[in-house]
């Protein structure tokens, strides 16, 4: 179990040489707490030395728990999750708070601690005046964090367009692997936005009316989080039918150039077979030039083939559709009424009818 902590004082950060604590002083005490059992029973008998709730501290050490908001009293439990670093899906940061302390609680590495413990422990910067302003800044930090995913799937998601347009065939691993972190994030996403709407219209003394300010702030960046990530599952799947609506038509392509061989070969391979029966009276099979005319024949007939094929456009380059297609989109539509204009005023001018 790893331990780590600052006090707080008027003036800030109380150096840990100077055991001249004040009455307003305060603590923050950050705990990181191992899957052994002798650390998971070193950080019981600790946190109940603070006269937490037991069942706030089997939550705190022996469960996983989605983020919520628990008061009992004199203490708040509050469980948020944040983004990891290393690895995919989030952790659990549990925090205890009183009026003179407060204590994080996790079983791995959370950047959103290291990052606020060097900005609380650098005098230059300002310190929070109380524990609760401290757990609102924690917050803001973690829900930033969880905004982010939105961020780069708003990146990600061009990528995965194209792709799905080229029907590539990694684009279902690339799809999927997207698919679940979005979904990881947003399962927690969700609780943890109720858990800060609690925190921001709490009753309890233990939360500044300056951190309900903050809780409100975070909420608001939730609030985002959650629209994003809804939209992100909605993109999600209009790329997966993209997906297969390319596919579908590569495979259309692919049965289009099969037709056409097939139906160039076909008459051909009737030619053939006519002229390759064995039978005497066959015109031409006495000639010693009959082949070649056959064969010249032959020739015309699949030239003329593919020049139906042609006309018909079946043997356009297959780039040709997208090509054509561009213009199409927003500039297009801007153009349009210009353009109506253009033929509204070169158009001849209707006479009125006479009435009988």
């Amino acid at each position: 179990m790893i331990e780590r902590w600052l006090e707080f004082g008027s003036d800030g950060v109380i150096p840990a040489a100077d055991n001249t604590s004040s009455i307003d002083s305060w603590k923050w005490l950050d705990l990181q707490v191992g899957e052994g059992p002798k650390e998971v029973d070193e950080a019981r008998a600790l946190l109940a030395g603070f006269g937490f709730d037991p069942l706030a501290i089997d939550d705190a050490v022996s469960d996983r728990d989605l983020p919520k908001v628990d008061d009992f009293g004199d203490h708040l439990l509050v469980i948020l999750h944040g983004l990891r670093v290393e690895g995919h899906g989030t952790y659990e940061l549990d925090c205890f708070l009183t009026s003179s302390m407060l204590v994080t609680v996790r079983a791995e590495p959370s950047p959103a601690v290291d990052v606020m413990f060097d900005r609380v422990s650098d005098q230059h910067m300002s310190t929070p005046e109380n524990p609760s302003e401290l757990l609102g800044r924690l917050a803001d930090l973690i829900g930033r964090g969880l905004q982010s995913v939105v961020e780069a799937f708003d990146d990600r998601i061009e990528s995965l367009i194209v792709q799905a347009l080229d029907a590539d065939d990694e684009l279902l691993e690339d799809l999927m692997a997207v698919r679940s972190e979005v979904v990881a994030v947003r399962r927690v996403v969700r609780p943890q936005r109720e858990a800060l709407d609690v925190l921001r219209h709490v009753e309890s003394s233990l939360v500044t009316s300056v951190a309900m300010r903050r809780f409100a702030d975070v909420f608001d960046v939730a609030n985002r989080t959650v629209s994003g990530l809804d939209a992100a599952r909605s993109s999600l799947a209009e790329t997966l039918d993209t997906y297969r609506g390319a596919e579908a038509r590569r495979a259309t392509d692919v049965t289009m150039v099969l037709t056409v061989y097939a139906a160039v070969v076909l008459p051909l391979s009737l030619v053939a077979g006519f002229f390759g029966m064995n039978n005497q009276n066959i015109p031409g099979v006495d000639t010693d030039h009959g082949w070649i005319a056959v064969l010249v024949g032959m020739v015309v007939l699949a030239l003329s083939s593919l020049f139906v094929f042609w006309r018909l456009g079946w043997l356009a380059p297959l780039g040709a559709r997208g090509q054509a297609t561009k213009g199409r989109g927003l500039t297009g539509v801007l153009r349009t009424p210009a353009q109506v204009a253009a033929d509204a005023r070169t158009r001849a001018p209707r006479r009125p009818r006479r009435r009988s």
